[in-house]
C-alpha cells in the first residue's frame, strides 16, 4: 500500500509539472471527402498544442486523447488517441528599436506539437463536438481565480445537418500563425487573431469564455462529456473582458488591440470564430492561449484620441506611454507663433476658441524616436444647471433643463432622476418629469453636452416633500390694537386660504386667499393657513396677540468701567425701538439691545413702539476710571533673608497676595520672606463705580542656600604640602591664610612648620551675595610621614567604630592595606584611603581575636611607608 501510495503522488506531481508548461491550444478539422460508408465523412483532425519553449521532454505530451461526442446529444461516439507529428518553435527576432529593455527578458518564444490523425464520421444531424483535455493550468495566471486547479479544454463543433441542410462538407477556418507579438505593460499593442475559411464563408471574431475541465485528472484517458464549465475569471476580469477594459477585439479582422493592463504576467485569452454561411450560424472554432503582458516599455509617443477644455483655457498634457527611457520630448501645441514646450508633462493656454492638432515627438535614450497627434478642442464656457418645479409626492416633480454654453448649442442630455424603486427613472429628452411614490431625499443627475463635444454632470440633492411647502415669515407676533398687519407666507403653487379662530376676525381682515393678507383684529387671535395643489395639503399658523397699550422698562441707574461696552436691556412688548443720548452721539443700531461704550457719564433714552402703541424710558451709565496698581521691579534674595516690597496704588483699596510670608500685609510697603521664588500680586479695588480689579505682579527670586565643605578633618607632617579641598559655589576665601598658597581658591595647598601643632581654618562658598562657611582641623605631626592603624575596633553595627581603616599622614599614595587571619590567610585589602574592614571575609563574620596588618604607601615624595603589626577584633 505504501508502494501504491507513492507511485500515485509521483504521477500527480509529473502530471502537475507536465501541465505546468501549457500555455493553450486549438483544434482544426478538414473535410477530406465522403467517407467509405453510405452517407459518411472523412475529416483531418489537426491539434496544436502550444507550450512553454524550455519545456522537457517529460512535459511534452507524446500522444492526445481526442473525445468525439454527438453534437446534440453528448453521448461519446469514440475516443482516439493521436501521436505526435511535428513541432514547430516560432520565436519573434525583429524588435522594436524603442523597446526597453531589448531584446526583452525572457524573450517571446514558445514551442507548437501538432497532432494529426484521420477519421471518418456519419453525417448526422447536430454534427460533432471534439474535445481534448488537461489539468492543470499554470500557477499565478493574472486573469484567472486560483489557476493552479483550473483545467483547459480545447474543444471545437464539426457542422451537421443543420435546419435540413446538411453542412458535414465543411472545414473549419484556420488561425493565422501569428503568436509571437510583444505586449509591454501599460502600452498600446495589438495582437492577431485572424484565420482563413478555405470554403469561403463568413467570419465574426468576438471574445469568449476558456473552458475548464470537470475534473482535475492530469491527462484523462478519455476525456469527459460535455457540456464543460468555464474557467473561473478573477474580479475585474471576465471572458468578453479577458484584459480589462481597455482591450477590444475587432469583430470583421479578428485584430486585438488597446493599452495592455498594468498587471505584469499570464492571461487566459479565448477568441471564439463564428462561421456563417448565406447568413446561417454553420460552426465556431475557438482558440484559446496564454498572452504574457511583460515588464518592458516601449519608448513611444502616445496620446488620448481628442483633448477638451469646456471651462478654461488652459490644459495640461502628457505622455500615456510608460516607458522610463525617454529622455527627449518635443511638443507642438497647434497655434501659429506659439512656443514649443520640451517640457515632459506641459501646460499650454490657448489664445482663442477652435480646434488645434496637438503633436508630440519623443526620443529615447538608445535614440529611437517616436511621434503622435491628437485633436484639442477649445470651447469654455459649457455649465451644466437644471430646475425642478414640485409640491409633494402625490403629483409629478418637473424637471427642466437650464444648460448654458458659450459655443455651440446644448444638444444631448441623459437624466438619472434618482428613484430607488424602478430603473425607468430616466430620460434623454430636455425636460422631463416623473412622480415618486414616497416622501424622501433622491440624487437627481443631469449629464449634458453640446455639438462642440463638451460633457459634463451636474448632481442635485431633491427632497420629494410630504405636502407642499409654506414657510411663515413669524408664527407669534404683536400688534396694538389699532393697527392693521400684514402678514406673510411664502408657498409654492395651489391655492392659499387664511381663517382666523375667532369669528368676529373674519371681518377684520382682507385678502384671505393670498400668501399676504392684511388683518386688524380687537383681540388676540390665531389665523391659519391652508396650501392646496392638486391634493397636496398643508397647513400652519400665526398667532397675532392684540395689545391696548405697552410698557418699556430700561432698569435701574448703574455704573460701568471706562472703555468696557454695555448692552442696553429693555423689558417690553414692542417690536421697535429708537435711541438718543445726552451727548449727542447716535445709537446706529435701533435694535431692541444695542451694545454702547461710553467714555463720560450719559444718559440713554428709548422710544418703543408697537404700531401706534408707545412709550418712553431712560437709564443714567455712571463711567468710573479703573483702578491702578504698581510695584517695584522683580529682583533676588538670599535664602533666609527678607525683602521689603513696595507698591501703589489708585483705588479705594489693595490686598497683596499670597499673604503668608509677607509681615504687615495692610501696607504698601510690607516685608516679604519667602522660602522660594515668589510672585507677589498687588490688587487694587474701587467702590465708586468701577468694580474690576486690577493687578501687578513682582518676583522676588530666593536663591537656594549654600551647602559649604571644607572637607573632612586631616593630618599633615610639619614642612610637607597638604592639598585642602571645599565645594558648593562659585567663589572660595580662606581664613586663616597661615601656610596657604592661594586662601581665594576652592583647592588651596597648606604648608606647616613644625611650631603648629593644629590649625583650624574656615572656608567661605559664595555665590552671588550669599554665602556659606565650613571648617577643617588639620593636625601638624612632627615625625614625618607615616601610617596609622588602630590597635582595636567593634564590628557590632552601632555605627561607632564599626570599620578598621588605616589614616595617612604625608601620604600621597597607598599601595595597599591588608588584613590576614592567625594562620596568614589573606581576609581583606584595598587600595583606596577612606576604605576599610569591616570584621567579615566572604559575608561570614569572623570571629573576635587578634589578626595581623600591612599597610605600604608613599609619601610627596615618592619614598615608600611601611608598617605591619596587630589589631584586635571586638565583639
Amino acid at each position: 500500500m505504501k508502494k501504491l501510495a507513492i507511485l500515485l503522488f509521483i504521477f500527480f506531481i509529473a502530471g502537475a509539472a507536465e501541465a505546468a508548461h501549457l500555455k493553450g491550444g486549438w483544434i482544426q478539422y478538414e473535410y477530406l471527402g465522403p467517407g467509405a460508408s453510405a452517407n459518411s465523412s472523412r475529416y483531418k483532425i489537426t491539434v496544436r498544442q502550444y507550450l512553454d519553449f524550455n519545456s522537457s521532454a517529460g512535459q511534452v505530451d507524446a500522444f492526445v486523447a481526442i473525445g468525439i461526442f454527438n453534437g446534440l446529444t453528448n453521448a461519446t461516439v469514440q475516443t482516439v488517441n493521436v501521436n505526435l507529428t511535428s513541432t514547430e518553435m516560432p520565436e519573434k527576432t525583429d524588435y522594436d528599436l524603442c523597446l526597453n529593455p531589448r531584446p526583452p527578458n525572457p524573450p517571446v518564444r514558445f514551442r507548437i506539437d501538432k497532432y494529426e490523425t484521420t477519421v471518418e464520421l456519419p453525417n448526422i444531424n447536430g454534427g460533432y463536438t471534439l474535445a481534448i483535455q488537461r489539468c492543470c493550468r499554470i500557477n499565478g495566471i493574472v486573469n484567472v481565480s486560483n489557476s493552479a486547479s483550473v483545467g483547459v479544454t480545447y474543444t471545437t463543433k464539426i457542422s451537421g445537418i443543420i435546419n435540413g441542410i446538411d453542412y458535414s462538407a465543411n472545414s473549419n477556418p484556420v488561425f493565422v500563425q501569428r503568436d509571437t507579438a510583444l505586449i509591454c505593460f501599460n502600452a498600446p499593442f495589438t495582437f492577431d487573431f485572424a484565420a482563413s475559411d478555405a470554403d469561403g464563408d463568413s467570419l465574426a471574431y468576438s471574445f469568449c469564455d476558456g473552458v475548464n475541465t470537470p475534473t482535475t485528472e492530469a491527462k484523462p484517458l478519455s476525456p469527459s462529456n460535455p457540456p464543460y464549465p468555464n474557467v473561473p475569471y478573477s474580479q475585474n476580469y471576465s471572458g468578453n473582458s479577458p484584459m480589462g477594459p481597455t482591450v477590444n477585439i475587432n469583430r470583421r479582422t479578428g485584430l486585438i488591440s488597446g493599452i495592455a493592463p498594468s498587471t505584469i504576467g499570464d492571461y487566459v485569452v479565448a477568441v471564439c470564430v463564428e462561421e456563417y454561411r448565406n447568413g446561417e450560424l454553420i460552426g465556431t472554432t475557438r482558440k484559446e492561449i496564454h498572452i504574457t503582458v511583460g515588464n518592458c516599455t516601449l519608448a513611444g509617443a502616445s496620446l488620448k484620441p481628442s483633448y477638451i477644455t469646456c471651462d478654461g483655457f488652459t490644459m495640461s498634457f502628457q505622455n500615456e506611454s510608460t516607458s522610463s527611457n525617454i529622455t527627449g520630448y518635443l511638443w507642438d501645441f497647434g497655434e501659429s507663433n506659439a512656443p514649443v514646450s520640451t517640457n515632459p508633462t506641459p501646460t499650454h493656454t490657448y489664445k482663442d476658441t477652435g480646434t488645434y492638432t496637438l503633436k508630440l515627438k519623443v526620443t529615447s535614450s538608445g535614440g529611437c524616436q517616436d511621434s503622435t497627434t491628437a485633436q484639442v478642442r477649445v470651447y469654455p464656457g459649457f455649465i451644466p444647471d437644471f430646475t425642478v418645479q414640485g409640491t409633494c409626492y402625490l403629483n409629478t416633480y418637473n424637471f427642466k433643463d437650464a444648460t448654458t454654453t458659450a459655443y455651440g448649442v446644448v444638444n444631448s442630455w441623459r437624466w438619472d432622476l434618482g428613484d430607488p424603486t424602478t430603473i425607468a427613472d430616466t430620460s434623454t429628452r430636455k425636460d422631463t418629469a416623473w412622480k415618486y411614490n414616497t416622501p424622501q431625499s433622491v440624487q437627481v443627475r443631469l449629464i449634458a453636452s453640446n455639438s462642440k463635444g463638451c460633457v459634463d454632470t451636474v448632481v442635485k440633492t431633491i427632497n420629494i416633500l410630504d405636502k407642499p411647502i409654506v414657510n411663515l415669515a413669524f408664527r407669534d407676533t404683536l400688534i396694538c390694537s389699532i393697527d392693521t398687519l400684514r402678514l406673510n407666507a411664502t408657498v409654492g403653487n395651489g391655492s392659499v386660504a387664511w381663517v382666523p379662530d375667532r369669528a368676529a376676525s373674519i371681518a377684520r381682515m382682507s385678502g384671505n386667499n393670498t400668501p399676504n393678507p392684511l388683518v386688524y383684529p380687537v383681540d388676540t387671535t390665531r389665523y391659519i393657513v391652508t396650501v392646496n395643489d392638486n391634493g397636496c395639503i398643508n397647513t400652519d399658523t400665526v398667532t397675532v396677540n392684540v395689545l391696548d397699550f405697552i410698557d418699556v422698562e430700561l432698569g435701574p441707574d448703574t455704573s460701568i468701567c471706562r472703555t468696557d461696552r454695555f448692552t442696553l436691556s429693555p423689558v417690553s412688548d414692542a417690536l421697535s425701538y429708537q435711541w438718543t443720548t445726552s451727548t449727542g452721539i447716535p445709537i446706529t443700531a435701533n435694535t431692541k439691545y444695542p451694545t454702547v461704550q461710553p467714555l463720560v457719564n450719559t444718559t440713554y433714552y428709548v422710544t418703543a413702539n408697537l404700531g401706534y402703541c408707545q412709550d418712553r424710558d431712560s437709564v443714567f451709565v455712571l463711567v468710573a476710571p479703573y483702578p491702578q496698581a504698581v510695584v517695584r521691579s522683580d529682583t533676588a534674595i538670599c535664602f533666609g533673608d527678607r525683602v521689603q516690597l513696595e507698591g501703589s496704588i489708585v483705588g479705594a483699596g489693595f490686598i497683596w497676595s499670597p499673604s503668608n510670608s509677607i509681615i504687615n500685609a495692610n501696607t504698601l510697603f510690607p516685608v516679604a520672606g519667602p522660602s522660594k521664588t515668589t510672585q507677589y500680586v498687588l490688587t487694587a479695588i474701587d467702590t465708586i463705580g468701577c468694580d474690576k480689579p486690577v493687578s501687578d505682579t513682582v518676583t522676588i527670586t530666593v536663591i537656594p542656600p549654600i551647602k559649604a565643605y571644607a572637607g573632612r578633618d586631616t593630618f599633615t607632617v610639619a614642612g610637607r604640602p597638604l592639598q585642602l579641598s571645599a565645594s558648593g559655589g562659585n567663589n572660595y576665601l580662606w581664613r586663616p591664610t597661615t601656610g596657604l598658597d592661594n586662601p581665594s581658591t576652592d583647592a588651596p595647598i597648606a604648608t606647616l612648620p613644625a611650631t603648629i601643632d593644629s590649625i583650624r581654618y574656615i572656608a567661605r562658598v559664595s555665590s552671588g551675595n550669599c554665602f556659606a562657611e565650613d571648617d577643617v582641623l588639620v593636625r601638624v605631626f612632627k615625625n614625618g610621614p607615616d601610617l596609622y592603624v588602630p590597635s582595636a575596633f567593634t564590628p557590632n553595627g552601632d555605627g561607632l567604630n564599626d570599620i578598621v581603616r588605616p589614616v595617612g599622614v604625608g601620604i600621597a599614595q597607598l599601595q595597599h592595606f591588608r588584613i590576614y587571619n592567625r594562620w596568614g590567610q589573606l581576609l581583606y585589602t584595598t587600595s583606596q584611603f577612606g576604605q576599610g574592614w569591616d570584621g567579615s571575609y566572604n559575608g561570614v563574620k569572623q570571629p573576635a581575636g587578634t589578626y595581623v596588618y600591612e599597610a605600604i604607601g608613599n609619601d610627596q615624595s615618592g619614598n615608600r611607608v611601611y608598617r605591619k603589626g596587630t589589631l584586635v577584633l571586638i565583639r
